[in-house]
């Protein structure tokens, strides 16, 4: 529909306005000052209700408080688990017991409270059991440092102590901050991770996984962490983007030449393989030098030193401005060209290492030639597994060079002065070209934020490899939000073939092995396995080191197992990783069935959402979701991550309840922290702050404002016996009703598809557009000034209760406070209920009516027309005359105004003029100084079967008759006597 104006202004209007000004200002003073205004404004029937405009301070949180307890939000959880529905289960991402609530909880644990409340209004079975993540490193760190000297004569029975007792602390600290927040569970019935239960049933996962052959041990490098002495996975890394690493270009001497190299190259002991290395420490470990099969490579002259170096050739002018030198080209070869080749190694006399072929080596940095240390790099252990070299560790658990690096690095830490002792002996050897620090992304241990390594060690391994093809396959037919997050998790498992599982801790669940002795041969199998789950489900996993030897592997099970004698074998020391706790949280929470969502942060891709995944693909053979949502991480209002270090924390306990200074820190309640979490583009980085939350909060108060008006208007209306059918109704009535379906089926869909931003958007474009700006500044003539029982008022009152039950439930998910304090003020409800227990939006399919949206469309754009003519005035003080030639347009405003002039049809209650005329033709006597504005309106019915364009004009003159005491129009005879409408209303109440 489009609406186009020209308006031509009078010019002598100006002073007919200047001369009406005063008359209504005489008019105003005179009605003030008479003694019979009260008599009349008493008929009047204005808003009443205590509903509280904006409660805020102590006031504020004391309401929610009050809220939670009398409408049964502890109770609401088990309530809807007795009734009949579908079924529907959001599985808890379990939070991490080490530290108190933070936003990101917040926005978490309140995204899954508005789909689960959601849910509920919607008739279903809502299952959804809150967990803790409970073992793991960083809660053991914690539990230590509490304890100072002391954690070092405890013994591994005590640590567990100590950490459990931390872990449950840090988890009722949470749990109190979730229930505040009005997130709706059984809190009685949560699931941790420290459980015998939970455990037992991780071990029967783990188990199934082994005898499918999916789990299994060998040495092979991973990520360590020396600063934890232990293990990583991928998902407990951080990347600084900051470090800063010494890099170095060092020469290879070459003792056998390719081929191809050979008559180029003369004395074959000029030549070096030149490689360029961000972690010279590995070079000790250097076992052979790759290159690409398929690219160019060049055997060039340092016009400098003489010296013949082979690299690529897409890098050969790159690195002779790097080493400030001049390069020749004497002959380019391919890669395979470069097979047979033999170096020496720099530093290491007697060791050599092979020219060998890898797809990992690229162009983009360095030489093209890629110094290969196995037991340093994960694309390193694969050349060496494929051409059959040694994986040799040179490196301990603290990260310091073993007696086997030689006496010049033992006892050296890596990345300090074991570093710089390698440059040395490069140096020395003159083996070195050039070394300078190099700053670039380099993976830190996110509990620590400390660099780690790559290591070779023995350790337990899941062969995802074998699993990926199928976990790929399943995730395509699970629905992402948003989608372009299935790439990011395909590209994740696609790159992931194997996940260390073994850490080398205390704090955890053990891994169910014994080893021989002397062979150092692991025991694991179904009668060592159902005897440790059955111990678990008894004791615990604390009984793997509160028991003795013999009752973890009895002699029975050890006879079956092929063993002679218990004393043979020793248990394992290392536990699982508490990515495997978690991830296996599906068999002990789902007990078989499938989760509808898993929602958690987009870290969670790499983490629990794939680890749920692998582990439940392997073990069961499905996945255990159906749909995945994924919000981002919170940053503070400039957009910064939140440090304690830094001091721009936002602590969510102190959004709620204020903080020690409420003029600075006013606390904001809940449902402001709930609007922040659900308004949130939760897609991207979310940001939180000081404008932030006053902006929530206004929002608020414009919705309770909103809320307040409509609940002011139904003091006195029971739609029972007040409620008039919608056919029935005023046409811009039934407008509104359609209005109103439009917004149940839109906001509907906005929460099916977890977009609570929309759903944000789409209330507040609605109360402040179709209802505040348009619809209420209409009807107050009507809701105020009508008679009480009149079908015009009890028409727009039976919208305003729509209006109100939709409002109020659509945003009851979000802010549940609010919903249920609006529920209970609420005069139709005999036995007050909560919202959430009568259901969602009871949106009509009769309310759409398409066809009187052009009418009313139609009067809104001749009434835009005649507003922007008066800008600031009062529309009352006008009365104006529509001029539409015989058109589809003219029927359909006399749909709104049958007779030729009116002050009270529903077209001039539209238009907010005191009278309307509605002509076809200008009339003949119109005033030489009327305000004549002209436009057009098209009108598309039946999806563009029938478009008209009319034109229109609309002539605009100063009220003719005096404003009535009662009704503020210019439609009365005297300024001291009601208008016949008004006097009508009032007749046989009292006598005037």
């Amino acid at each position: 529909m489009i609406v186009m104006l020209r308006a031509r202004r009078g010019s002598s209007l100006t002073g007919k306005l200047r001369d009406a000004a005063a008359r209504y200002r005489q008019s105003v003073t005179s009605w003030n000052s008479s003694a019979s205004s009260n008599k009349y404004r008493e008929t009047v029937l204005l808003p009443r209700t205590d509903f509280p405009m904006r409660p805020s301070g102590q006031e504020l949180l004391e309401k929610e408080l009050q809220i939670q307890r009398e409408c049964g939000f502890s109770e609401l959880y088990s309530w809807q688990r007795n009734r009949k529905g579908k079924e529907f289960c959001l599985h808890d991402g379990p939070p991490y017991a080490n530290g108190d609530p933070h936003v990101g909880h917040a926005l978490n644990k309140i995204l899954k409270d508005i789909i689960n409340r959601f849910q509920l209004m919607r008739g279903s079975r809502v299952h959804f059991v809150p967990g803790w993540d409970c073992h793991g490193l960083p809660i053991e760190l914690r539990a230590l440092a509490e304890c100072g000297e002391e954690a070092k004569t405890l013994f591994p029975i005590e640590i567990r102590q100590k950490a459990k007792e931390f872990a449950e602390r840090t988890i009722e600290r949470q749990r109190a901050a979730f229930i505040r927040w009005g997130v709706m569970a059984d809190w009685d019935k949560c699931y941790y991770t420290f459980d015998k239960q939970y455990e037992a049933k991780q071990l029967e996962v783990f188990h199934k996984m082994f005898d499918e052959g999916y789990i299994y041990q060998d040495y092979k490098p991973v990520f360590w962490s020396p600063s934890t002495r232990t293990a990583l996975a991928e998902a407990e890394l951080e990347y600084n983007q900051q470090h800063v690493s010494r890099s170095a270009y060092v020469k290879f001497p070459l003792i056998k030449v390719p081929s191809k190299l050979a008559s180029a190259s003369g004395d074959a002991s000029s030549v070096h393989a030149l490689i360029w290395t961000t972690q010279p420490w590995t070079i000790p470990a250097n076992q052979a030098v790759c290159y690409m099969p398929n690219a160019e490579y060049s055997l060039v002259k340092c016009l400098n030193t003489e010296e013949l170096y082979l690299l690529g050739t897409e890098c050969v002018e790159s690195t002779a401005t790097i080493l400030d030198a001049q390069f020749e080209i004497l002959q380019t070869v391919t890669g395979s060209d470069l097979k047979g080749g033999v170096c020496r190694h720099p530093v290491i006399p007697g060791r050599e290492s092979q020219l060998l072929p890898a797809n990992h080596v690229t162009m983009v940095k360095g030489t093209g030639l890629v110094h290969t240390a196995p037991a340093h790099g994960m694309e390193d252990y694969s050349v060496a597994s494929h051409h059959k070299l040694s994986v040799d560790c040179l490196v301990d658990e603290n990260g310091f060079f073993t007696e086997a690096a030689g006496l010049e690095l033992q006892n050296k830490y890596v990345l300090n002065e074991g570093n710089e002792t390698v440059i040395q002996m490069l140096h020395g050897a003159n083996m070195l070209l050039k070394e300078d620090n190099v700053r670039h992304s380099y993976p830190y241990d996110w509990r620590t934020k400390k660099p780690v390594i790559i290591r070779a060690s023995k350790q337990w391994f899941i062969d995802t490899a074998s699993i990926k093809d199928r976990a790929q396959e399943l995730l395509k037919k699970v629905k992402l939000i948003p989608h372009s997050a299935m790439n990011s998790m395909l590209a994740m498992l696609d790159r992931r073939t194997y996940w260390c599982i073994s850490r080398q801790r205390c704090w955890g669940v053990p891994i169910p092995v014994f080893y021989h002795k002397e062979t150092a041969e692991p025991l694991i199998n179904k009668y060592t396995g159902n005897h440790l789950i059955k111990l678990l489900k008894e004791h615990g996993s604390d009984c793997w080191w509160t028991l003795p030897l013999d009752q973890l592997l009895t002699k029975e099970i050890l006879k079956k197992s092929g063993g002679s004698d218990v004393s043979d074998y020793v248990k394992g020391e290392d536990i699982l990783d508490i990515w495997f706790d978690s991830g296996t949280s599906w068999a002990h929470v789902l007990e078989g069935n499938v989760a509808d969502v898993y929602l958690e942060g987009k870290d969670q891709l790499g983490g629990w959402f794939q680890s749920s995944l692998l582990t439940s693909v392997a073990a069961e053979k499905q996945i255990p979701y159906r749909k995945l949502v994924v919000h981002g991480f919170t940053l503070n209002e400039s957009g910064e991550k939140m440090s304690k270090s830094i001091g721009n924390v936002v602590d969510p306990d102190v959004i709620v309840n204020g903080g020690l200074d409420p003029n600075h820190d006013p606390p904001y309640g809940a449902d402001v922290l709930r609007w922040w979490a659900a308004e949130s583009n939760v897609f991207t980085e979310i940001l939180i702050g000081k404008n932030i939350l006053q902006a929530a909060r206004d929002d608020i108060f414009k919705l309770r404002n909103t809320l307040r008006f409509m609940l002011g208007n139904l003091y006195n209306f029971n739609p029972e016996t007040d409620g008039v059918p919608s056919e029935k109704m005023l046409m811009v009535d039934q407008y509104m009703l359609h209005l109103l379906q439009d917004y149940s089926t839109k906001v509907t869909e906005a929460y099916k598809e977890c977009d609570f931003g929309k759903v944000i958007r789409l209330l507040l474009a609605f109360i402040n557009r179709e209802l505040s700006n348009f619809y209420f500044s209409i009807i107050k003539d009507r809701l105020y000034c009508e008679d009480e029982k009149s079908t015009k008022r009890l028409s727009c009152q039976t919208v305003l209760d729509e209006v109100l039950d939709v409002i109020t439930r659509s945003v009851a998910p979000i802010l549940p406070h609010l919903a249920e304090e609006v529920f209970q003020h609420q005069s139709n409800q005999k036995e007050p209920q909560s919202v959430f227990r009568t259901g969602w939006i009871k949106a009509s399919s009769v309310w759409r009516k398409p066809g009187i949206v052009e009418a009313i469309e139609g009067a809104c754009a001749i009434r835009d027309s005649f507003l922007s003519s008066i800008p600031g005035k009062n529309a009352l003080e006008y009365d104006i005359t529509i001029i539409i030639e015989p058109s589809l347009l003219l029927e359909l405003m006399e749909q709104l105004q049958g007779e030729e002039i009116s002050s009270t049809s529903q077209l001039n209650e539209l238009m907010m003029a005191s009278h309307t005329t509605l002509l076809t033709a200008i009339p003949r006597n119109m005033p030489a100084e009327s305000d004549l504005i002209e436009g057009k309106f098209e009108i598309n019915l039946e999806g563009g079967d029938i478009i008209e364009e009319t034109s229109y004009k609309v002539i605009v003159n100063s009220a003719t008759k005096e404003r009535c005491p009662r009704c503020k129009k210019y439609t009365s005879t005297s300024a001291l006597t009601p208008c016949p409408r008004c006097l009508d209303v009032i007749a046989g109440k009292w006598s005037v």
